[in-house]
């Protein structure tokens, strides 16, 4: 995605709330899989992946709010490992492979916007949510809102990072551990750029994923 958040579907997984942005991701539904790191098409990748939600995600099963799902393969991951999941996502192209990809599964897809989801307050374990808030405008504000749709000892699971060399967007590690230090009791952070089996390949951006507690 670009700094709007409408294109480069191999960078995010998520979607703004504008029309010109549904748009272009609803046209990007078709191939959006084909990247390893969204289709988890491949068995490596989708194994890094599965091994990773099993160290963010609760134990015990919960309720799950996916975030920008897209195409749903976390939704997927998590209700494979006994948890209910809600996707959020404002492209219905998305969505509907979502459902598809999770039919029969205790999950359920909405069309809605990332940042203010159309879920009611204090209904969910897990609030997940992979290369999103980047693109929204006012992050600490969305933070804030996520962390009121958590149950008491909730959790948010934030995957982001920093896309480009010349001229990198995204949110680097350090701005948004300060951001979520007042917020939470307890913020783990968690590197992911060298776990190559996550990307299909080596990356050299920074990628990395963030659980803080509520």
């Amino acid at each position: 995605m670009n700094t709007n958040g409408t294109t480069d579907t191999s960078d995010g997984t998520g979607t703004t709330d504008t029309s010109d942005s549904t748009d272009v991701w609803d046209e990007a539904a078709a191939t959006f899989d084909d990247e390893p790191d969204h289709g988890l098409r491949d068995p490596v990748v989708r194994a890094a992946w599965a091994d990773r939600l099993d160290g963010w995600l609760p134990a015990e099963p919960g309720a799950v709010l996916d975030l920008g799902c897209g195409t749903g393969s976390l939704s997927l991951l998590a209700a494979e490992r006994g948890h209910r999941v809600t996707g959020i996502d404002s492209a219905p192209r998305m969505l509907e492979r979502a459902r598809h990809k999770l039919a029969g599964r205790d999950a359920e897809f909405r069309l809605g916007n990332a940042a203010a989801p159309p879920v009611p307050p204090g209904a969910y374990d897990v609030v997940l949510v992979r290369h999103v808030l980047w693109t929204l405008p006012g992050p600490e504000d969305v933070l804030r809102h996520w962390l009121t749709l958590l149950r008491p000892a909730g959790r948010l699971v934030l995957i982001e990072g920093v896309w480009g060399e010349l001229n990198p967007v995204g949110i680097p590690a350090g701005t948004l551990l300060d951001t979520l230090a007042p917020l939470v009791r307890e913020v783990r952070h968690t590197p992911l750029s060298q776990d190559a089996r996550l990307w299909g390949g080596p990356v050299r951006d920074e990628r990395y994923a963030v659980v803080a507690l509520s």
